[in-house]
């Protein structure tokens, strides 16, 4: 069985990809895949997939859309500074544990 970590990392996020094809890409988590480590980031990793006609799209064709990316590959925008971070967890007044910038010490929201 394997081992269930905390991620950092969650929906509603800004990013920014640091390793991969979209490298240096900036975007929103759309979505967190959290048995598979990986997030679905705006407009990063977009991938070209084969669509059979539906209701939605009647011709079918060729479909653009973002693929998921591995937790790793992707760092914290500090919402202060608007550089990468990472995550810590503190504490704060209200006795609740919050997820903190560690460059600027700054709560994520």
């Amino acid at each position: 069985m394997e081992k269930k970590v905390k991620l950092k990392i969650r929906k509603g996020d800004l990013v920014k990809v640091i390793a991969g094809d979209s490298k240096g890409s900036q975007g929103k988590v759309v979505e967190v895949l959290v048995d598979k480590n990986r997030a679905i980031v705006e407009g990063a990793n977009m991938v070209s997939k084969h669509t059979k006609p539906n209701a939605a799209n009647p011709n079918g064709g060729i479909v653009k859309q973002e693929a998921a990316i591995h937790i790793s590959n992707l760092a914290l925008v500090d919402p202060k500074t608007g550089e990468t971070t990472r995550v810590g967890r503190k504490l704060n007044d209200a006795g609740k544990l919050v997820r903190v910038a560690k460059k600027s010490g700054e709560e994520i929201k």
